[in-house]
């Protein structure tokens, strides 16, 4: 009989061992997952920083464009958008050829 309450007391050590081990390592992932959270919303929050920024400027910039359309009449509208168009988004005419030169760096 007292085999059995030693073995029984062996027992339940090891599961109490277990079950200690077992919420240590579960203590330690958490402690991980929170640090890793942390740093990804502090990126996060960066970004979202950044965007705002972006956003601004091209809120003014099209405020500007704005401005420039509303002073200008129908004919100097579509010629302004035609030179955006050509120069600064690359566009091309469907009969037009375009050669760039690729040997500079």
């Amino acid at each position: 009989m007292v085999k059995k309450l030693n073995t029984r007391n062996k027992r339940n050590r090891r599961a109490n061992n277990v079950i200690k081990i077992a919420i240590f390592v579960l203590a330690i992932a958490c402690i991980i997952l929170l640090v890793v959270l942390q740093s990804d919303c502090a990126e996060k929050e960066a970004d979202l920083v950044k965007l705002n920024e972006k956003i601004s400027i091209l809120e003014g910039e099209n405020e500007e464009i704005q401005r420039k359309l509303n002073d200008m009449d129908d004919n100097d509208i579509s010629s302004y958008m035609e030179q955006v168009a050509l120069e600064e988004q690359g566009y091309a005419y469907p009969d037009e050829r375009r050669f760039y030169d690729t040997s500079r760096d």
